[in-house]
């Protein structure tokens, strides 16, 4: 799917780690969320409540889940689960296009 069709945006956006990471939440007609972002170049740390599936879209980067040793690269159109009340490690050599799909 390359769009999301008959959704509410949120005006102001979610900016994280100084602004390496800026994404604006997407609201679907089932009532489901998402958020669309970029992560800049950077090495950054997230921490989830809900379990998520991160999208890529564009870009690429490596990243590292809780309680793993090794890092994994996944370019754009792949995907990559983090479990809910976790937190993973991901670091990006250029601009990474995302979207979140929250469960």
């Amino acid at each position: 799917m390359t769009q999301f069709d008959n959704v509410s945006v949120v005006k102001q956006a979610n900016v994280y780690f100084d602004g390496k990471c800026v994404s604006h939440t997407v609201r679907l007609a089932d009532g489901t969320s998402k958020t669309v972002g970029v992560i800049l170049p950077s090495s950054l740390t997230f921490n989830t409540g809900a379990p998520e599936i991160m999208e890529g879209v564009g870009g690429s980067c490596k990243v590292r889940r809780k309680g793993e040793g090794d890092w994994t690269t996944y370019a754009a159109g792949q995907s990559f689960e983090v479990p809910g009340n976790s937190s993973f490690e991901i670091s990006c050599d250029e601009p990474y296009h995302y979207v979140c799909h929250f469960a």
